[in-house]
């Protein structure tokens, strides 16, 4: 499928793309060509568990150019062996071998049920510890849970070496919350195309746009016009395109400025592990 109307002059970055997933198993190849005729330069993929971090980290080796891997434990899969989980995360994460830039995807989530609440603080916080330790970022879900992230992250915030805050769809008190840690931005993906979403005016008025990095969260939330199918890294355009309509500024500018963001907060990681 063409993306139609790439940008011409500007590469941006898909900061959160599950493209390890069974989704993409006909077609990963043809969806990693879409999106560089689209305009993405990097792709990087986030882990839920223990086989998806080992099944990333063996996906990006063989894209060491293009797709770059996170590792971590995500809070629905937060079960009894997560202790277990965890160990065995952390002990890919600290093979000298490994290439990853940043933890995740990692965070708190009550959406459905707090049936594992005490475990997901647990298991939160001691992957925020792991970010403190080894200088990578934090790519962090949240859903029904600011209040108790917002907690775990003030008690570290002088060590954390930054994140991203993934799919901010929040208000604008919500967003001041969030953007009071300095060296974190927001995550913004297909929402932003919504009919119905609020997140143009609440982003235009209350989130720079220095704090603001670009992604996907494919094959989700794909943005409008592609709404209801697979998402994938070159629908980005759709955002892009909404993104610079809300600030009053060029789509040129929105790629450049989302991906000097990227840089700031995952450039270490990305440089010296991908050198």
């Amino acid at each position: 499928m063409p993306i139609a109307n790439k940008m011409q002059t500007s590469t941006f970055i898909d900061t959160h793309c599950h493209l390890d997933g069974e989704e993409f198993d006909a077609d990963r190849e043809a969806v990693m060509q879409r999106a560089r005729e689209a305009g993405v330069g990097k792709i990087f993929l986030p882990a839920i568990d223990l086989p998806s971090s080992q099944r990333i980290l063996s996906l990006c080796q063989q894209h060491r150019d293009y797709l770059f891997p996170m590792v971590g434990l995500h809070p629905e899969e937060v079960r009894a062996d997560w202790r277990e989980q965890l160990m065995a995360i952390n002990r890919l994460l600290l093979a000298d071998s490994q290439q990853a830039i940043a933890i995740g995807e990692v965070g708190l989530d009550f959406y459905w049920s707090r049936e594992f609440e005490k475990e997901q603080l647990e298991a939160f916080e001691a992957q925020v510890q792991w970010s403190i330790e080894t200088r990578l970022p934090l790519m962090i879900h949240c859903r029904k849970a600011q209040n108790e992230m917002v907690a775990i992250i003030k008690k570290y915030a002088k060590e954390l070496p930054g994140g991203v805050f993934h799919c901010f769809t929040g208000n604008e008190k919500e967003a001041a919350e969030l953007l009071q840690f300095d060296r974190f931005v927001l995550g913004i993906g297909g929402v932003m195309t919504f009919k119905k979403s609020h997140l143009p005016e609440v982003l235009s008025t209350a989130v720079p746009l220095s704090r603001i990095v670009l992604e996907t969260d494919a094959p989700y939330m794909a943005p409008v016009p592609m709404r209801g199918q697979r998402n994938e890294s070159a629908y980005l355009v759709h955002v892009i395109r909404k993104m610079a309509e809300a600030y009053g500024v060029s789509e040129e500018e929105v790629c450049r400025q989302t991906t000097e963001n990227v840089h700031r907060v995952f450039g270490d990681a990305i440089n010296e592990k991908k050198s």
